[in-house]
C-alpha cells in the first residue's frame, strides 16, 4: 500500500456491510490520519460481553508515500500486524458489543464501504493498493513473512563486543541502506570494517551490486566542519550452479474403456518422479597444481528446493469439455499453496510449494473421457519451473492408449460339443438396416476385421513355407545331378602319362616258339595235303592266305624286336 498524508477522514481499504435496512459495518480495515485501523464485530454469543472490537497502529508508514508490505494477522483476541516484515503491537484496543443477531445479507467492498441503510457508498480510499489477498482460516507464517524481506540480499553488520562502542546502528526494513551513528570516529571506523553484503537465496542473481558509502560530520562549529567525498564501491556476484529439474515416470500405458468412463478416470502421472540436480567441480586431493597427473573432476549432487509452476498441455486437439476432461481433487489442495487452472489446452499448477508436493500433487491428476469410442490414444507434456521459468525442466511426455474390448462370440467348444452337452440360450437379432442377409442362422458369426488379418497371414505364411520346400528340394535334386557327373569323370581312364616298356628278352622267346608251331602247322597241313583230295583251286587259296598271313607275323615280330628309347635318360 502507498498513501499520503490526506485529511482527518476515514479511508477504508476493505470493508464487510450489510446489504441492505442497516449500515452495520461487520469488519473492515481503514486508514484514518497516519493510523491504521483493522474493525471487528463478532457475532453474537450466549452471553452479553464486551468483545475487542477496533485496533489501533500509529505509524509513520502509512503517511510517507512510499510503497510498503501489510500483513495482518487477526486469531482472536490477538492481532499481529507486520509491515515490512517488522511486527507492531497495537497501542490502542478498543471493546464493544457484539452485534445482534441477523438474517441480512453482506456486501464486501475494496476501496470503499457500502452504506446498507443509505445505498450508496461511502469512505473512498485515497492511495494505492497492489497484491490485496485474504485467507480466511489461514495464518500467515513468520518464516514466511521474514523471507520476503531478510532472505534475499541485503547489507548486514555483525559489531564484535569488544568494537563499535557508543555506535547507533539503523536499518530499513529491506535492509539496503544502513546508517551508523556514533561520536568516536576510531569506534565509527571499526564497526565499518564489519559490514557485510548478505545473499540467502539458493540461486542468487549474477551481477554487479554498486555500494555507495556516504559520510557526514557534525561539528560544534559549524564553519570548521569539512565535507567527505563519497565513496563507490561495487560486490560482484557470481554465476551459481544451475539445478537440471528432471521428470521421469511412465511415458506409455494403456487401459480399458471402462476406465476412461468411469467416476475416477485415469491417472496421468502415477509413477512420476521430480528431482534437481547441480553438477559441482571437486578440487583434486594433489598437494599443488604443479603435479600434472591431478585434474578436476565433476559430481552431481542431488539438491531440494521449491517449485512455482507445473503445466500440463494435451498435444493434439484441444480438450473438448462435452466429453473430457482433466481433474485433480481440490481438497487436497487446500492444504498446500498450489492452485489449479484448467482449460482446453490443460491444467496449470502455481504456487511456490516443494518438489514432493507437487509430485504428490501430480499424482491425483486424472483424465476422464466418457465417449472413450471414437478414442484411440491422447498425449500429454508436463513441464515444471522455478524461479518464474529462470530454471525449466525437461518435457516429459505421456501418452495413453484405450483398449477397446471386441463384441462376445461363440465359443469354438461349443460348436463342436453334442447338443445334449450345449445349454440353450436365447438369442435376441438386431436389426442392420441397410444390410441383406439371406437365411440368418443362429450360430452365423460376421467374421471381424482382426479374424480377416489372421487368416491372410496364416495363408501367407502357410504359402511362403511350401514354397521354401520346393526350393530346397529342387536345389537337393541339382546337387544329385553334379555328383553322379562328377563320378562317371571318375571311371574313365586317363592315359595321357601312361608309358609301356616291352623286355626284349620275353619278345625273343616269344618268337621261337611261335615259329616252333608254325613248323609243326605246316607239317600238319602237308600230311592233310596227301590224304585228302584237294583241288588245284583249294590249295591255291590256302597258299595264298598262308603267305598273307606270314607276312603280317613277319611285321610284328620286325616291330616287337626294335628298341623303345622314348623313355630312356642319358
Amino acid at each position: 500500500m502507498r498513501h499520503g498524508p490526506l485529511g482527518r477522514k476515514k479511508e477504508t481499504i476493505l470493508c464487510s456491510s450489510d446489504r441492505t435496512d442497516t449500515n452495520r459495518h461487520h469488519y473492515s480495515l481503514f486508514v484514518h490520519g497516519c493510523r491504521f485501523v483493522f474493525l471487528l464485530r463478532q457475532e453474537p454469543p450466549g452471553d452479553k460481553k464486551y468483545k475487542p472490537a477496533e485496533f489501533h497502529w500509529k505509524l509513520n508508514q502509512v503517511c510517507d508515500e512510499e510503497w510498503h508490505h501489510y500483513v495482518l494477522n487477526v486469531d482472536i483476541p490477538s492481532v499481529t500486524l507486520y509491515v515490512d516484515g517488522v511486527s507492531h503491537e497495537p497501542f490502542s484496543v478498543t471493546e464493544d458489543h457484539p452485534l445482534h443477531p441477523s438474517r441480512t445479507e453482506t456486501q464486501l467492498v475494496v476501496g470503499a464501504c457500502w452504506q446498507g441503510g443509505d445505498q450508496r457508498m461511502t469512505q473512498f480510499f485515497r492511495g494505492d493498493l497492489a497484491g490485496l489477498t485474504i485467507r480466511p482460516g489461514k495464518l500467515a507464517d513468520k518464516k514466511v513473512i521474514d523471507c520476503l524481506y531478510t532472505c534475499k540480499e541485503g547489507l548486514d553488520l555483525q559489531v564484535p563486543e569488544d568494537s563499535g562502542r557508543g555506535v547507533k546502528i539503523e536499518a530499513n526494513p529491506s535492509q539496503s541502506v544502513l546508517t551508523l551513528a556514533g561520536e568516536d570516529v576510531r569506534e565509527l571506523e571499526k564497526a565499518a570494517q564489519h559490514v557485510a553484503y548478505l545473499n540467502s537465496r539458493q540461486f542468487p542473481t549474477p551481477g554487479i551490486r554498486r555500494l555507495k558509502l556516504s559520510s557526514t560530520v557534525r561539528c560544534f562549529n559549524e564553519a570548521a566542519c569539512i565535507s567527505v567525498p563519497l565513496v563507490d564501491s561495487s560486490v560482484m556476484v557470481l554465476q551459481p550452479e544451475e539445478p537440471k529439474i528432471s521428470l521421469s515416470g511412465v511415458h506409455h500405458f494403456a487401459r480399458a474403456a471402462s476406465e476412461f468412463e468411469s467416476a475416477e478416470g485415469v491417472f496421468l502421472f502415477p509413477e512420476l518422479r521430480i528431482i534437481s540436480t547441480i553438477t559441482r567441480e571437486v578440487e583434486p586431493d594433489g598437494e599443488g597444481d604443479e603435479d600434472p597427473t591431478v585434474q578436476e573432476s565433476l559430481v552431481s549432487e542431488e539438491v531440494v528446493h521449491d517449485l512455482d509452476s507445473c503445466e500440463v498441455t494435451v498435444e493434439g486437439e484441444e480438450l473438448s469439455p462435452e466429453w473430457e476432461s482433466l481433474e485433480v481433487d481440490a481438497a487436497r489442495l487446500q492444504h498446500r499453496g498450489i492452485e489449479a487452472s484448467s482449460s482446453g489446452l490443460g491444467m496449470t499448477f502455481t504456487g511456490v510449494d516443494t518438489m514432493a508436493s507437487y509430485e504428490e500433487v501430480l499424482h491425483l491428476l486424472r483424465y476422464r473421457n466418457w465417449h472413450s469410442r471414437s478414442l484411440l490414444d491422447r498425449k500429454f507434456k508436463l513441464v515444471c519451473s522455478e524461479l518464474n521459468g529462470r530454471y525449466v525442466s525437461n518435457e516429459f511426455q505421456v501418452e495413453v492408449s484405450v483398449i477397446h474390448t471386441a463384441s462376445p462370440v461363440e465359443h469354438a467348444s461349443h460348436m463342436a460339443a453334442q447338443p445334449q452337452f450345449v445349454h440353450p440360450e436365447h438369442r435376441s437379432f438386431v436389426d442392420l438396416s441397410g444390410h441383406n442377409l439371406a437365411n440368418p442362422h443362429p450360430f452365423a458369426v460376421v467374421p471381424s476385421t482382426a479374424t480377416v488379418v489372421i487368416v491372410v497371414c496364416v495363408s501367407f505364411l502357410v504359402f511362403m513355407i511350401i514354397l521354401g520346400v520346393f526350393r530346397i528340394r529342387a536345389a537337393h535334386q541339382r546337387t544329385m545331378r553334379d555328383q553322379d557327373a562328377g563320378k562317371e569323370n571318375e571311371m574313365d581312364w586317363d592315359d595321357s602319362a601312361l608309358t609301356i616298356t616291352v623286355n626284349p628278352m620275353e619278345t625273343y622267346e616269344d618268337q621261337h616258339s611261335s615259329e616252333g608251331e608254325e613248323e609243326e602247322e605246316e607239317e600238319e597241313e602237308s600230311e592233310d595235303g596227301e590224304d585228302d583230295d584237294l583241288t588245284s583251286a583249294e590249295s591255291e587259296s590256302s597258299e595264298e592266305e598262308g603267305g598273307e598271313h606270314g607276312d603280317r607275323q613277319a611285321a610284328s615280330r620286325q616291330q616287337q624286336l626294335e628298341w623303345d628309347d622314348s623313355t630312356l635318360s642319358y
